[in-house]
C-alpha cells in the first residue's frame, strides 16, 4: 500500500510540474493536470497489481515506474490539448466580439 501512496505523490507532483512548465497554463486550472496524473497513475498501479506484477522477483519495479510515467504523460497530454483548444476558442470568441 505504501507504493500506491508514493506513486500518487509523484504523479501529483509531476502534474504540478507539467502545469508550471506549460506556457498556456492560464487557460485551465492548476489542479487539472495534477488530478489527471493522479487518476491515471492510480489506475495504472491497480492494473499492474491486478496483473500480478507487484511483488514478483525481477518485476517489482513495474508497478512503481509505469504508473508514474503514465500519469506524467497523461498530464502532459491534457495540458497540451486543453491549452491549444481553449486558446483557439478564446481567440474565436474575441474575434467575434471585436467584429460587433
Amino acid at each position: 500500500m505504501l507504493s500506491l501512496v508514493i506513486v500518487l505523490l509523484v504523479a501529483v507532483a509531476a502534474g504540478f510540474i507539467v502545469w508550471a512548465n506549460d506556457k498556456r497554463h492560464a487557460k485551465y486550472g492548476i489542479l487539472l493536470p495534477a488530478g489527471v496524473a493522479a487518476v491515471v497513475g492510480m489506475l495504472a498501479w491497480i492494473v499492474c497489481m491486478a496483473a500480478g506484477l507487484g511483488y514478483q522477483p525481477g518485476l517489482t519495479w513495474i508497478p512503481w515506474i509505469v504508473p508514474m510515467v503514465a500519469g506524467t504523460a497523461a498530464a502532459a497530454a491534457v495540458a497540451v490539448y486543453l491549452g491549444r483548444v481553449r486558446a483557439r476558442h478564446d481567440t474565436q470568441r474575441l474575434t467575434a466580439a471585436l467584429k460587433i
